[in-house]
């Protein structure tokens, strides 16, 4: 049982693991926000998902030992940890890919929100030991969690980052618009004649199609998980990275032909779409970015005036929407995170716009793209609907965005998808 948790990026580690695994021959399912997978066979987790609720879980479980599977992946929530989601789970290995801002509004404070993330690496002490396989804990060096996780840990941990002191490092790395290669360079323990040493050994390079320096990080992350945890090859791990086209909803390109980029995200944290906006950055050159995002409703509100800082200090245009506003004013989100953008030098109508329909506010950021831009819509990408006082009403951010970009360009397509705000 492979446990991965964070803030950002769970999902696409997550997916890099199990691409690994499967690389290496092993039976692995995989359960995600986006989907469980048990074999050949995708299972739908449900809408707003993140870990499923207990009885899912085991059910997912009890039908990957049926299939003969021998591993588990598991996409591993701060929710799921604090009500128990997952507590009938003997993990094996805890990854972490970062702690940042989120989720205050179910946790109260941040410290609260940290705590539920380390129950998955305090249970690896109590965690039922299965012969021949030792509990490990991935943590990330380049992360302020990384000194709260390791002092509350009694197993044995590795650690994986950018800097020197991460025991699996990334170095060379070459960004491109359709992935990035890098090189990593190992220093991890090994045991010589009783005593546990650091030894470097041979660094080997790596190419992955995901774009950004965060994916960078979380292929770091899933590569330690294969090569620490589970002994495998570097061959092996680099099959393994290299074979994962991509995740759903996770810098998703959609692309129709036209001379400009646009791409479909999850990033709905501060500090996701801080990412996400400077990954858009690269890969426009000197093109100019365009990210149409939102808040949801009876959630953290804190993060809105946040995401508004942020998308108008990294994005040259931004389109402030909707984002399942539930029972909550749309109106009264969307100022909030209008402010943030004004705080940061924006101007309302000249640099950022409000467009309380997200499907007009895809479509207006597609039609103001020139040649070399980049237009990204964050917040939703996977997700099949959009909630609305208390309805779910069908929606998908890459149904929207091809409707879009189709219109613009004079192709057959589909139409864009209805929601409240346009009827």
């Amino acid at each position: 049982m492979i446990g991965v948790t964070g803030t950002d990026g769970k999902t696409t580690a997550c997916s890099l693991i199990h691409s690994i695994l499967k690389a290496a021959g092993f039976k692995v399912g995989l359960i995600t926000t986006v989907s469980a997978v048990i074999g050949d066979q995708l299972f739908d987790t449900g809408l707003h998902t993140t870990t499923p609720d207990a009885p899912e879980v085991q059910r997912y479980l009890a039908q990957m030992v049926e299939a003969g599977m021998t591993h588990c992946v598991l996409e591993t929530t701060s929710h799921g940890l604090a009500q128990h989601r997952v507590t009938a789970c003997e993990f094996d290995v805890a990854v972490v890919t970062n702690i940042t801002h989120e989720h205050l509004d179910f946790h109260g404070s941040l410290d609260n929100y940290r705590a539920a993330k380390a129950k998955l690496f305090e249970g690896l002490a109590t965690a039922h030991r299965k012969a021949g396989v030792e509990k490990l804990a991935v943590l990330n060096a380049d992360d302020e969690s990384f000194d709260y996780l390791r002092q509350r840990l009694t197993v044995a941990y590795v650690s994986y980052g950018l800097g020197e002191s991460a025991e699996a490092r990334a170095t060379e790395i070459v960004y491109a618009p359709d992935g990035a290669t890098f090189i990593v360079e190992l220093k991890l323990p090994t045991v010589e004649g009783g005593q546990t040493a650091i030894r470097s050994q041979p660094s080997f390079p790596v190419k992955t199609t995901l774009v950004g320096g965060h994916n960078v990080s979380n292929c770091l992350a899933a590569i330690t998980v294969g090569l620490k945890a589970l002994g495998l090859p570097p061959q092996t791990v680099r099959r393994g990275i290299a074979s994962l086209a991509g995740v759903p909803g996770r810098m998703e390109r959609i692309d129709l032909g036209q001379d400009f980029t646009a791409i479909v995200d999850f990033a709905h944290t501060p500090n996701a779409l801080k990412r996400a906006l400077e990954t858009a950055r690269q890969m426009s050159g000197r093109g100019r970015v365009i990210v149409v995002f939102g808040s949801a409703g009876l959630r953290d509100v804190t993060k809105r005036r946040w995401m508004g800082e942020v998308a108008a200090e990294l994005a040259d245009f931004t389109i402030i929407t909707a984002e399942d506003p539930r029972t909550e004013s749309l109106v009264a989100i969307m100022a909030e995170s209008a402010e943030g953008a004004k705080s940061k030098g924006g101007e309302e109508g000249r640099t950022f716009w409000r467009i309380a329909d997200r499907g007009e506010a895809i479509t207006f950021a597609v039609n103001m793209a020139k040649a070399r831009d980049v237009v990204i819509a964050c917040g939703k990408a996977h997700e099949q609907s959009m909630c609305f006082g208390t309805v779910e009403y069908p929606w998908d951010d890459r149904v929207a965005m091809r409707a879009a970009l189709s219109a613009r360009l004079g192709l057959r397509g589909p139409a864009m998808p209805q929601l409240p705000t346009s009827l």
